[in-house]
């Protein structure tokens, strides 16, 4: 019931107090950045419920009627999965991946009602194959619920959801897509949702990816969780969060891949690079200690603690992308475009589904992109993000800002 009380006044409140953000590159359109509810963390939530880490970029010519952010031709272009026009214009840029096999799981809470024909929605937009035409002949999409009972709705979530399952089948378009509704966004709910999602991609094909878009302050005791991110066959993919140089959890645990967050400059509509978004979280976890595939970093002393992010993506609103959800939440529905890290978790577990025919376990993921990071391959695998800042300044190398940096291709993943 106190939830119920306070929701009207702190939506009212968000709204009022929302961050005027202006584009950071030529060509873009100033707007206001909306933090939904379900973004916000709550002192009393720590170390039992998680929040969700996307946004909602709002210009004055939002109607909803049509995309209006990067698509998923822009970015696979951006990030070099396909082969695109120079400069990879969002108008221009509609060449799709038509790889990706076995089953990329997403983990959200409550439940989103307008999933299934909202992923339609998205996919025949941009060209996306829907049905039974992923994997071999399976179902592109489905909901499973976690707990074996349809939850409750929340519309945030379903926000979150959308941008999820809609970005993950954008990058890697003929996995299947498993969206697993948790009971509620209390982490033991959410973790008994990735032991479910854990199941469905070993039962069906025995590798693929869970994504979690949402996180939590670190609290003490959080390594007690790390053992559901560990089964062969399995990358888990978290958020690293949307404080600039905070730490969230379960990004920080060290079988999980942190997904970071960049800002895609464009001048006059072309594509010129990236930096650090600076909203991005990352940083030295305060309970994980420094795993063993970190060891190569120098640029950074990691001073015995995990850091985030590992790799990154874009995630500023003022460059975000086009998501549809016909859900109308805080007054808006229809064709959106949402930042924030919650863009970044779906989109890499997509790349890194496309890359690999044979999935590998979270621990030689980071194996691969780290020995990369560690290798002469280093430029022409991984884009090395050396401009802006969250807090901490993205460098040559490997920092707390984008981790290793961001895709290049599809070697190296």
């Amino acid at each position: 019931m106190k939830e119920r009380t306070l929701f009207p006044l702190l939506a009212v409140f968000v709204l009022l107090s929302a961050s005027l953000t202006f584009a950071q590159t030529a060509g873009s359109q100033h707007g206001v950045v909306v933090v939904p509810y379900s973004t916000q963390e709550m002192p009393w939530d720590a170390g039992f419920r998680a929040h969700t880490n996307h946004l909602i970029m709002v210009r004055p010519d939002f109607t909803g009627t049509s995309p209006s952010g990067e698509t998923p031709g822009s970015l696979s272009c951006v990030y070099q999965t396909v082969s695109g026009p120079s400069g990879c214009p969002i108008s221009t840029s509609t060449t799709v991946a038509t790889g990706g096999s076995g089953i990329i799981a997403i983990v959200d809470a409550f439940d989103y009602p307008t999933a299934a024909s909202d992923f339609v929605t998205f996919s025949g937009k941009f060209g996306l194959p829907t049905g039974n035409n992923c994997n071999g002949g399976k179902p592109c999409f489905r909901v499973v619920y976690a707990s074996g009972t349809q939850p409750r709705a929340n519309c945030g979530w379903a926000q979150e959801a959308a941008l999820d399952i809609e970005w993950a089948h954008a990058m890697a378009p003929n996995a299947q897509i498993v969206l697993v509704e948790a009971a509620s966004n209390s982490f033991s709910n959410l973790f008994a949702a990735v032991d479910v999602a854990t199941g469905i991609v070993t039962s069906g094909g025995g590798s693929g990816e869970v994504s979690m878009s949402w996180g939590g302050s670190e609290f003490s005791g959080e390594s007690s969780n790390d053992s559901h991110f560990a089964t062969t066959g399995v990358v888990y993919f978290a958020s690293s969060g949307d404080s600039g140089g905070k730490v969230i959890y379960p990004s920080a645990a060290p079988n999980v891949i942190s997904a970071g967050g960049t800002t895609v400059n464009r001048t006059s509509g072309n594509f010129t690079g990236e930096s650090a978004w600076g909203s991005g979280g990352g940083g030295p976890s305060a309970d994980e200690a420094e795993p063993s595939y970190q060891s190569v970093v120098t640029t950074v002393n990691l001073n015995g603690a995990r850091g985030t992010p590992d790799f990154s993506f874009d995630s500023d609103p003022n460059t975000g992308v086009s998501v549809y959800d016909s859900t109308r939440c805080q007054g808006f529905s229809g064709w959106l475009v949402f930042g924030g890290t919650s863009v970044a978790s779906p989109s890499l577990s997509g790349i890194v589904n496309l890359a690999h025919y044979t999935h590998p376990t979270t621990t030689e993921e980071h194996a691969l992109i780290y020995g990369t990071y560690n290798s002469s391959n280093y430029s022409t695998d991984i884009f090395d993000i050396k401009a802006g800042s969250n807090g901490f300044g993205a460098l040559t190398g490997w920092d707390f800002a984008t981790g290793v940096g961001s895709n290049k291709g599809l070697s190296g993943k």
